[in-house]
């Protein structure tokens, strides 16, 4: 700045020669989206189940035990499951696989139907979540739950189109999609649904996973309740807690303890009998944050196992992915499998604009929004800048030396800086005059993509012998 010198002295002035520098921004905070036992009616940001509990209570009560009788022998019937509502579950699956922080964002409570205005309604988990800047992911495991019996998609695609556009109109997000498989009927072809249902807009946005994943989870015995006999309507873990503690029993019902005792074997053969299964949304969540953390934005979420899941709800083949993978219809689909020695693997890596030349892959989408979003960040200072040859230089040189820090770590393609990215601004180059006078500062950056070696192909070839 210049000085006002009236007194004759000595005066400092700091001259400012370094360029600004880009703080790249988060790539992996997924958003939650579905019901909870509690709903506090915002967007709440977690780094654990502790918090989840603490904002969102626990699990939902969705495992139903029959028994009869009041006095020994009593029988366990055949447990019935609403798994309609796994909000807890699906965190429970994220953080397993190498997830971080991330938001929930309530539809309502657990419990109360689930239909598509919870999700696009005014005021509703969509609108709420557009309002928050750090969200990267977009994730809503229970969405399948607006399916009718019939097993058809009803709303469930009009939801992910607009979650798709929330992604295409604030470009710094990406939806994980499920395919939707039927609620209480399966689908004869899913993947065939979801192409016919999704639309054509905005789907280099979005990635699609499929099937659904058989997990090693168990319900909690706070997400267990009686039905029928004694202790009628209460949980498992109220039961195990009056065993615990020295409290009158209820009229007619024998000591807690000794009524768990009576029933340990079948109950324990009952509930082992239970699995959970749920949708690859949330454990891919967990894959996308721990291969960031692990790699970078820019290696794709696949190849890599997938904790706590014993095997995918459907068995697919070499044969059965050829269409998943590449279809003429352009949307791609990214299989879940099971390999030998090597276990659950995510085998996929495709947007769902799967025949996109520029967008095809899901983490060539991401670096670019990533990069979109530092970008934009880091040059806000330049608003109201004089737009001048001194402003174009200092912004210039702050997004080369962010790009070579990228190419440096092996996000861009090229032998040499030059070769990895080009960042042009100026009069006569990226401006007119007529720009200039309406206060346009216009930059120019083009960056080559490192993209994932989808297909390897070795040639093998017979050679004479020489000897």
């Amino acid at each position: 700045m210049a000085l006002t010198l009236k007194t004759p002295g000595v005066y400092i002035q700091e001259i400012q020669t370094l360029p600004a520098s880009v703080a790249q921004v988060e790539t992996a905070i997924p958003a939650f989206l579905g019901y909870t036992s509690v709903d506090p009616g915002k967007a709440v940001r977690i780094s654990s189940m502790v918090e989840y509990e603490e904002n969102f209570g626990g699990p939902y009560v969705g495992v139903t035990i029959p028994i009869s009788g009041t006095t020994p022998n009593l029988a366990v019937g055949i447990p019935v499951v609403v798994d309609t509502y796994f909000m807890f579950e699906s965190l429970q699956m994220y953080f397993a696989n190498g997830g971080g922080p991330c938001y929930v964002i309530s539809t309502g409570v657990s419990g109360s139907g689930i239909t598509d205005t919870d999700y696009t309604g005014s005021g509703k988990a969509l609108e709420i979540l557009s309002k928050e800047d750090e969200p990267t992911l977009i994730v809503m495991p229970e969405l399948r739950g607006v399916g009718n019996a019939a097993g058809t998609t009803g709303t469930f695609y009009t939801v992910v189109q607009q979650a798709l556009a929330q992604c295409n109109e604030l470009q710094d997000r990406f939806t994980i999609i499920d395919v939707y498989e039927g609620k209480t009927v399966a689908l004869a072809d899913p993947i065939a649904k979801l192409r016919d249902n999704i639309g054509t807009q905005y789907l280099k946005y979005g990635a699609a996973y499929y099937p659904e994943l058989n997990t090693t989870l168990s319900h909690r015995n706070d997400a267990i309740k009686f039905s029928g006999g004694v202790y009628n309507g209460q949980t498992l873990a109220a039961v195990e807690t009056l065993a615990a503690t020295p409290v009158a029993e209820a009229a007619g019902a024998p000591a807690a303890a000794q009524f768990l005792l009576e029933i340990q074997t079948d109950l324990s053969n009952a509930l082992g009998e239970l699995s959970i299964t749920l949708p690859p949304s949330c454990a891919m969540a967990g894959v996308y944050a721990r291969v960031d953390n692990d790699r970078g934005v820019w290696k794709a979420p696949a190849n890599v196992s997938l904790n706590n899941v014993s095997d995918p709800a459907i068995k697919i083949s070499h044969e059965d992915q050829e269409d998943m993978n590449v279809s003429t219809t352009g949307k791609s689909v990214n299989a879940i499998r099971t390999f030998t020695g090597k276990g659950v693997l995510v085998w996929g890596a495709r947007t769902l604009a799967g025949n996109d030349n520029e967008w095809r892959y899901v983490p060539v989408r991401r670096l670019f929004i990533t990069m979109e979003e530092s970008i934009s960040k880091a040059t806000e200072f330049v608003v109201f800048e004089p737009n001048d040859k001194n402003t174009w230089v200092r912004v210039k040189a702050m997004i080369e030396n962010y790009l070579t820090g990228l190419w440096r770590q092996g996000a861009l393609a090229g032998a040499k800086p030059k070769d990895a990215f080009f960042v042009n601004v100026g009069l006569g180059e990226t401006m007119t005059a007529q720009d200039i006078l309406e206060g346009k500062l216009i930059v120019e950056v083009g960056v080559a993509a490192v993209r994932p070696a989808e297909f390897i192909i070795l040639n093998f070839s017979h050679k004479l012998q020489e000897s």
